[in-house]
């Protein structure tokens, strides 16, 4: 096995049980509390948010939205407590953000081992791929983002 082969199961593991737990954690403060401090918020834009992603979640169904949301920089994030405050329930959140988290986490660490044993110098393209990678996963958020604006001003 490749250097640094030995430490990837223990390592593997120990990421997916930190990103199942987070995800989890994050729902557990939308469903408990997020409801309570959003009704506390004034602010519009928040509001709005909450109401996309309600309508998102419903739209795309649970499952696609919670699995997809893993492969989104910020929405990531901010998907888990958005889908305890939308009321989703918490077996089919947690079977889904379960699928997710494996896919996503043993899916990057996967590739980045074997990119890191075959390609020689890979640090050198690291950035600008990941820089690349950023941009790529923003568009579909700020299409999104473009429809509802233009859709709020027709209205």
């Amino acid at each position: 096995m490749a250097q640094g082969g030995s430490s990837l199961l223990p390592l593997m593991i120990t990421a997916v049980a930190g990103a199942l737990a987070g995800a989890q954690v994050g729902y557990l403060i939308g469903k408990r509390g997020g409801a309570a401090i959003l009704r506390r918020v004034r602010n519009r834009r928040l509001h709005e948010g909450v109401n996309r992603a309600a309508r998102m979640l419903d739209r795309y169904g649970h499952g696609k939205a919670i699995v997809l949301a893993r492969f989104v920089p910020i929405v990531r994030t901010v998907l888990n407590p958005m889908a305890g405050i939308s009321g989703v329930p918490s077996r089919v959140f947690a079977v889904w953000q379960v699928v997710g988290g494996l896919l996503w986490t043993v899916g990057v660490m996967l590739a980045g081992y074997l990119l890191g044993t075959s390609v020689p110098n890979i640090d050198s393209y690291l950035l600008p791929v990941v820089a690349v990678i950023v941009v790529l996963s923003l568009v579909p958020v700020a299409w999104e983002i473009y429809r509802s604006r233009r859709a709020s001003e027709a209205s």
